[in-house]
């Protein structure tokens, strides 16, 4: 399964989330901390919805970046 992640810089990290998983977020000082971060908190929210017998969303958000003159 592929997920959307928006990472966004801050002053002092970077900071992501998954649309699709709401409240799954992550922080990293570089893009690849965050991004090391992300996974495991997608798998962490996974599981966690598993143990409540809460239903999985599939992914539907889709992110592309766009130049805009």
């Amino acid at each position: 399964m592929t997920d959307a992640v928006i990472i966004a810089r801050g002053e002092r990290n970077d900071r992501a989330y998954v649309p699709d998983l709401p409240g799954c977020m992550a922080t990293g000082k570089t893009r690849e901390d965050t991004t090391r971060v992300m996974r495991d908190a997608i798998a962490f929210h996974r599981q966690g919805l598993k143990a409540d017998g809460l239903p999985i969303p599939e992914p539907t958000t889709r992110a592309e970046s766009i130049e805009a003159t």
